[in-house]
């Protein structure tokens, strides 16, 4: 995987157009002009479906729950690319559509089941209809995110790769997930580590290293290609999504983020200017 989006090859035959021309475009880019060197993405900002696919034959309450979109993550990115003047890149579409933090053809990209739920619309998809949801929805929102990285190094700076996700509490029925925040990582800890001793400097707050989920299994697409493969100080942050579904928590749990993620770049600076 070497984050060249142009290698990403779907070719959706002579099916009919997925989005209306009046439907929400696959991405909206947040402060695009934005000067920081960090880059943040929200690979599941939206539970929306285009009109073609009929909710996917779910009820909208379905798709507001976890498994439609992070709830929570989409409005922690907005707020995070106003505090450090960075561009954000958003997602247009659920998950359930297609899932632009998978890698396209797995299990998990178009899911026919979700957290014990069945997923009508998903279910015995052809590969030309799976193809046009990548083509219309994954491809335009890998492209933007790799037009952005490439404006932060046309400054001659090395760009900062940062994720935003939420958790559900419970999955599968299972116990009381214990973690405030998760930082997913892989063979680079340079932003992760910094960013989790910070977060863990907060009394009562309980951090995961690669937990809930370890980027280590190689499920999360989106820093892997953008970021792991080019070299790229990056992290997944994960905050509990039960801790998110109000404004007085999502102001509370931007500004730890906030001022982990300010922590980990005077970290980065300072070693870089050791070196």
């Amino acid at each position: 995987m070497n984050g060249d989006v142009g290698r990403i090859s779907v070719r959706p035959g002579n099916l009919p157009p997925l989005l209306a021309p009046d439907e929400p475009p696959p991405f909206r880019i947040v402060n695009p002009r934005g000067r920081s060197v960090v880059v943040l993405t929200c690979d599941h900002a939206s539970h929306l479906v285009p009109r073609r696919l009929d909710r996917l034959g779910l009820h909208a309450r379905a798709l507001r729950r976890h498994i439609g979109w992070d709830i929570g993550a989409a409005e922690i990115s907005v707020r995070l690319a106003r505090r450090f003047d960075a561009p954000a890149v958003l997602s247009g579409y659920s998950r359930l559509v297609i899932d632009c933090n998978r890698p396209l053809g797995s299990e998990t990209s178009i899911p026919e089941c979700s957290d014990g739920t069945t997923i009508p619309g998903n279910v015995g998809l052809s590969p030309d209809q799976a193809s046009l949801r990548a083509a219309e929805l994954f491809v335009p929102y890998h492209k933007a995110i790799a037009r952005t990285i490439r404006g932060v190094r046309q400054t001659e700076t090395t760009p900062v790769f940062v994720a935003v996700h939420s958790f559900t509490p419970r999955l599968n029925g299972g116990p009381l997930r214990p973690w405030h925040f998760g930082v997913l990582w892989d063979e680079a800890p340079r932003i992760a580590k910094p960013l989790i001793a910070a977060l863990r400097s907060n009394e009562g707050v309980v951090v995961g290293d690669n937990e809930p989920y370890s980027a280590r299994d190689h499920f999360d697409f989106s820093q892997e290609f953008h970021a792991a493969s080019r070299g790229i100080p990056s992290a997944l942050v994960e905050v509990r999504e039960d801790l998110i579904r109000h404004e007085a928590g999502i102001d509370t749990y931007t500004e730890l983020l906030g001022d982990a993620l300010e922590f980990a770049l005077e970290r980065l600076q300072h070693g870089s200017r050791e070196r």
